[in-house]
């Protein structure tokens, strides 16, 4: 593998000589390796990534959104009067092929990315503190700012991907064909989407009457999607750009709150210890405000603390939906995980949903 690997990288516009290459990230979809090239005795690293084109079925599309999206954000820390030390680093920086093409596509078809390792940082899968989800709702609502004004609408690369009631048809079709006779295990999954269908459109109403505004959104805003400095904690970049496209602002913040109030993991299956911590949302809504509430309306900031509520429906609905699809979605790595990541999140749905008056309350006092 390291020998194919020193092939693809050979045709990315980097210097010096391949040393070695190291899998690296947990993500669902995509296969990432951090690189450590040897340039005149300095060991720098970039980060190589094959696009799961199972997935993203246009990469050609996706990397034309990645390449817009960094190019514009560079450009304006470029034109910051005020630039603060870790400004250069608030965005991926692409590395190029020979051809000036933003991704190369090898011999088997499969499509490859490399962007500078960014240095001196890491992520969290949960968070600790209230104040590393303040750091990171900053880069979120950062992101969102700095491409507010971004002049083209971007590629929609997976249609209607947040769309709720889609989600749910989905998950119904699913149920009707039954191929892989799962439908026996999941009958108290299903009664709890099924008992809250009828707010899954709440947000798509919304925007189809005006009320709230289409903008250019992350739509994986896990937290461990931004990196958090070494030295300062401050959320200096976010990652995982592939599903930048238009959307709701509230899919953003919705799954900060989804992935970063549990203290328990995604797929944690002692479901007593899933609930939503609600010092970690007020730092995440306090933090996600502080940037993004120089854009959102009055409407869009009412509805901040049902999105954490939705989006986990949402996410546990395509959860249950891969597990009767026979998981083809997202990968997996024991029995039956895509239902336990589905029961996981609608734990914390029911969680959300006991403490909403209180997310409320304090949203009033921030706004």
């Amino acid at each position: 593998m390291q020998k194919k690997i020193e092939d693809i990288c050979s045709h990315f516009h980097i210097y010096g000589d391949f040393v070695v290459a190291i899998p690296c990230g947990n993500g669902h979809i995509n296969d990432t390796y951090q690189l450590t090239f040897d340039q005149g005795g300095t060991l720098l690293h970039y980060t190589l990534q094959r696009i799961n084109t199972n997935v993203f079925k246009q990469p050609a599309m996706v990397m034309e959104n990645f390449s817009c999206v960094t190019a514009h954000i560079l450009n304006k820390i470029r034109q910051e009067k005020k630039r603060n030390p870790q400004s250069r680093r608030r965005t991926l920086r692409l590395v190029f092929t020979h051809d000036a093409m933003p991704y190369y596509r090898d011999s088997n078809g499969d499509y490859w990315r490399c962007y500078v390792y960014v240095e001196n940082c890491h992520s969290f899968d949960i968070l600790e503190e209230p104040i590393q989800a303040f750091k990171a709702a900053q880069a979120f609502g950062q992101f969102q700012l700095d491409l507010a004004d971004l002049p083209d609408r971007l590629n929609e690369t997976i249609p209607h991907f947040h769309h709720a009631p889609r989600r749910l048809k989905a998950l119904e079709k699913v149920m009707r064909s039954d191929h892989y006779n799962r439908m026996k295990m999941v009958g108290p999954e299903v009664d709890f989407v099924m008992q809250r269908a009828s707010e899954l459109d709440k947000l798509i109403n919304l925007q189809a009457a005006g009320d709230i505004v289409e903008r250019t959104t992350h739509n994986d805003t896990k937290l461990n999607n931004v990196l958090i400095d070494d030295f300062t904690g401050e959320g200096i970049c976010v990652l995982d750009l592939d599903t930048v496209m238009p959307g709701l602002p509230h899919y953003d913040f919705g799954d900060m709150v989804r992935t970063g109030t549990s203290p328990a993991p995604e797929d944690e299956t002692d479901l007593s210890k899933v609930y939503m911590r609600f010092d970690m949302f007020e730092a995440l809504l306090r933090g996600y405000l502080d940037k993004a509430g120089h854009f959102l309306n009055d409407v869009e900031k009412e509805l901040l603390p049902f999105s954490g509520k939705l989006m986990a429906m949402v996410i546990g609905i395509r959860f249950l939906t891969d597990f009767l699809d026979g998981d083809n979605y997202f990968k997996t790595s024991r029995v039956n995980h895509n239902l336990d990541r589905a029961r996981s999140q609608f734990k914390l749905v029911e969680s959300i949903e006991d403490q909403m008056s209180d997310m409320m309350k304090l949203l009033q006092e921030i706004k």
